[in-house]
């Protein structure tokens, strides 16, 4: 493609995964130019408060780490000057790392504004592009056409056509998959050791059960029932999120919280 101006592509490591109550504790920046030359820059940076382990676990950036790195309002200014006069781009960047740069900004005291820059998001083209569907993953591993798609019987027929062929696919391949239903299982169905619940409507942040839906996300459990125990009870009453949650805010109103096994 040609290049009208520079195109920056950008990516955000931080605290955790709410852009607007998150803080930036890593962040780099591949400037593109028309002519093809690549401009870098990166810096750690100072978040002003403990990085939750269970973000340490994605990024592996310390509190230790950051300690002597600047803050963000100490890098704003020039940040900003590095996305000046450019387009934007990014893996995951409409969804996540644009809204968090803009809410560092705001907080740093200076505007960030996307109007007139033109955004090229390649996770949004990935997932556009190479649909992971049923029918998508009988043209890729069985190489035919799923031409009945969401007819329950033929769509239970080309699920298991799917599985023995990636079975043969990645054997061929030298990745074979496990060859025993137990060892299936661990891969398909374990548990994620971020979530408190089955389904993740809580996750751990710094040790504690922390909401990962609604109004409070990424607020803990503890924190809402000393702020808002009335939202706690309306979840238990009305069992909108599924019995586990309501089970959950129901031990929360007695003052038992969901406690993080220790790791092995």
């Amino acid at each position: 493609m040609k290049l009208e101006r520079d195109i920056v592509f950008l990516d955000l490591e931080a605290t955790g995964i709410d852009p607007q109550r998150d803080r930036i504790v890593q962040a780099a920046l591949v400037r593109l130019t028309p002519g093809g030359e690549r401009l870098r820059w990166r810096t750690l940076v100072n978040p002003e408060g403990p990085i939750p382990p269970e973000a340490i676990e994605v990024h592996h950036i310390t509190d230790l780490m950051v300690a002597g790195a600047p803050k963000f309002r100490d890098i704003a200014p020039h940040l900003l000057e590095k996305l000046l006069d450019a387009d934007l781009g990014g893996f995951g960047a409409v969804r996540y790392d644009l809204p968090l740069l803009a809410s560092e900004f705001q907080r740093a005291g200076l505007g960030f504004s996307l109007e007139g820059r033109r955004i090229a998001d390649a996770q949004v083209i990935f997932h556009k592009m190479e649909p992971r569907n049923l029918s998508a993953a009988c043209a890729f591993y069985c190489g035919k056409p799923h031409d009945k798609a969401h007819d329950a019987a033929a769509d239970a027929e080309a699920a298991l056509d799917v599985f023995l062929a990636q079975l043969e696919h990645y054997a061929r391949r030298g990745r074979s998959l496990p060859a025993d239903m137990d060892a299936l299982h661990e891969l398909c169905a374990a548990p994620d050791p971020r979530n408190v619940d089955p389904q993740g409507r809580f996750v751990w942040r710094n040790g504690e059960a922390a909401f990962n839906f609604g109004k409070y996300r990424t607020r803990s459990l503890r924190e809402i029932l000393r702020t808002d125990p009335d939202y706690l009870g309306w979840l238990f009453q009305s069992g909108k999120m599924g019995p586990e949650v309501a089970r959950i805010c129901a031990d929360a109103l007695k003052g038992a919280f969901p406690k993080k096994a220790p790791a092995p």
